[in-house]
């Protein structure tokens, strides 16, 4: 198979080679546990440009007693080095999610908008997503094969883990916590899956009797069929129920599950391979509006007058193809994150541009399954509950999708700079123009190094970035002064990311350690009660970068009331860029931050451009 490589970090890239799966997994390190005083060290210097002088001195003191030999610290770090301690710690990732009790739908799951089709009809929606179904099956036939080339990012193998959880799983909701089923390892996997229209959902087989998948047309005749079958559009949205807090749905769903019929659809749905939507066409939006509207539209559908019904949320993987040419699709985070799922929809948009195959001989196919629910007073309570909890989160989501035109990863490249360095100062810059201060900044750093790493967290606002920002609009400072402060911030983050995606940076040794002191101690300590560490966890600033090869852009919700969440895709001659925040909160604006975004990419530009190279 050939090498095909692809953006992973801007210094690195990760190459693809073919190669086993479970054969490659077994020979993965685990997580390494970072030394405690670097730990402490480096979560001091994070804290130094987010909390104020007091404050840091207090806490320099509660780390200097956590350290001391033969302490609370030294305790805590023996019990996380063995092995079994922090192998356990690159699962809680996973496991946060399912403990997680807010709704799934723009708290957790995220969307990904696809470039806008040409079809306007019914016709052309079925036939792209007859389409894709064949990409994703065409992906599934390299996963069950066990040929899903090896990735591997500076010469080390990758964690491989994640891309054999999206298909045929679900989340199952629980009143206290949820698990994830998996069903691709039964003796008899799934061979259909979930579409629903109209509210409505069915069952589609995808395989012929002989194991081979239904071509296009075959797939593409039986859409024809379940189109059809659900034209009336006055049926219960059961799948709203999925969008509703966690514990609601929990309780909701044992009482669905109660009755038989409802139980054998359920379990239909969640064995599935994965789940398309076809959706109504949404209200027009102006061409400046749509990219926006398309992503709220993958984030929760646009309410239950729109196409919120029309989606099973706990579902890992739901491709969204409305008849107006908006597509794309919402994963359910849990099992995976963003990098294995846009690697599924580069390979489906490739393979969809290939002309088609030759068309087999028709044989008459089974007709699509309708899945029936029988609708009990209870649950048609439970439903209208779950729909008004979506319209209050609809009109809360403050979202804006955007292209920057005026230059892609080709300038800061040109500039001999880290383009996800450099759009992450411009952030910062951004931020701190709007609210006069600096944050606290995630941005996902992925530990796949590692067996079942999932992320950690790249630090963003750092004491360098912190200078640079509050240099640059200052009239005083000359520009080379600037220049040069924009120089440091940005190695400065390359550094940080670099430490982070080999098991070095501070968030997830601090939640081990967090972690350690509840299973063996009666008392917290202290640095862990301390003001500044919740300051340290409270992400103003939620972002991630996620490249594909295609024109597409993720979006998420923020992680905190006053938060906003911030995905870019860093294109040669563009960035991709949604921002989301909350309307409930007067302080953030989405819109407004993108706009500042704006200016803060080009304002840097300008500076650089205009600052000469020989006095550098």
């Amino acid at each position: 198979m050939a090498v095909i490589e692809t953006v992973f970090t801007d210094s690195l890239s990760v190459t693809r080679i073919a190669g086993r799966y479970l054969a490659h997994q077994e020979g993965l390190p685990k997580l390494p546990v970072p030394p405690l005083q670097q730990t402490c060290e480096r979560y001091l210097a994070a804290l130094t440009p987010i909390v104020d002088p007091e404050e840091l001195n207090h806490t320099r003191k509660l780390l200097e007693e956590f350290q001391k030999p033969g302490g609370v610290g030294e305790r805590l770090q023996k019990g996380l080095e063995q092995a079994s301690s922090y192998v356990a710690l690159s699962l809680y990732h996973f496991h946060s999610y399912l403990d997680y009790r807010m709704p799934v739908v723009v708290h957790s799951s995220p969307g990904v908008v696809l470039p806008r089709m040409e079809f306007s009809d019914r016709q052309g929606q079925m036939r792209y997503a007859a389409k894709l179904i064949a990409g994703v099956l065409d992906f599934k036939s390299m996963i069950d094969n066990e040929t899903l080339p090896v990735e591997y990012l500076g010469g080390k193998p990758l964690c491989m883990n994640q891309y054999y959880q999206v298909l045929s799983s679900c989340r199952i909701p629980g009143t206290k916590r949820d698990t994830v089923v998996n069903y691709t390892l039964d003796k008899r996997p799934p061979t259909h899956i979930t579409v629903v229209h109209n509210f409505q959902f069915f069952v589609l087989d995808v395989y012929n009797s002989d194991g081979t998948p239904l071509t296009v047309d075959q797939i593409y005749i039986q859409l024809e069929k379940i189109w059809n079958s659900s034209l009336q559009t006055n049926k219960e949205p059961i799948g709203i129920l999925t969008s509703n807090h966690r514990n609601s749905w929990g309780k909701a769903y044992d009482n669905l599950i109660k009755d038989k019929t409802n139980q054998e659809s359920v379990r239909a749905i969640q064995k599935s391979i994965f789940t398309v939507c076809l959706d109504a066409p949404m209200p027009h939006a102006s061409d400046d509006m749509y990219r926006t509207r398309a992503g709220v539209q993958m984030l929760h559908g646009g309410g239950s007058r729109w196409n919120s019904g029309n989606r099973w949320f706990d579902k890992t993987l739901q491709f969204i193809i409305g008849e107006d040419g908006t597509c794309g699709l919402i994963y359910e985070h849990a099992p995976a994150e963003g990098p294995p799922i846009v690697s599924l929809i580069d390979h489906v948009v490739e393979y969809m541009k290939k002309s088609e195959m030759v068309r087999t001989p028709m044989v008459p196919l089974r007709m699509p399954q309708k899945l029936h629910f029988n609708i009990t007073p209870e649950i048609k309570m439970d439903i209208e509950e779950a729909k008004q909890n979506m319209n209050i989160m609809v009109h809360d989501l403050d979202m804006k999708v955007s292209v920057f035109s005026h230059f892609g990863k080709d300038f800061p490249k040109s500039q001999k700079m880290s383009p996800d360095a450099f759009i992450q100062m411009a952030l910062q810059l951004a931020y701190y123009r709007i609210h006069k201060r600096c944050c606290p900044t995630y941005e996902s750093a992925s530990l796949r190094m590692f067996r079942l790493g999932r992320t950690d967290t790249i630090r963003s606002m750092s004491i360098d970035s912190d200078k640079f920002v509050k240099a640059m609009d200052d009239p005083a400072k000359h520009n080379i002064e600037k220049v040069a402060l924009l120089d440091k911030a940005v190695k400065a983050h390359r550094a940080y990311a670099d430490m982070a995606i080999r098991g070095q940076a501070i968030d997830r040794h601090l939640l081990g350690l967090k972690l350690q002191a509840i299973e063996d101690l009666a008392a917290l300590p202290e640095i862990f009660m301390d003001t500044s560490y919740a300051v340290a966890l409270h992400f103003n600033l939620s972002t991630s970068q996620v490249p594909a090869k295609t024109n597409c852009v993720m979006c998420f919700g923020p992680v905190v009331s006053d938060g906003y969440g911030v995905c870019y895709n860093p294109m040669d001659t563009h960035i991709n860029f949604a921002v989301s925040a909350f309307n409930s909160c007067q302080h953030t604006n989405a819109a407004r931050l993108a706009q500042a975004l704006e200016d803060a990419l080009l304002d840097i530009k300008t500076l650089l451009e205009q600052t000469p190279k020989a006095k550098l």
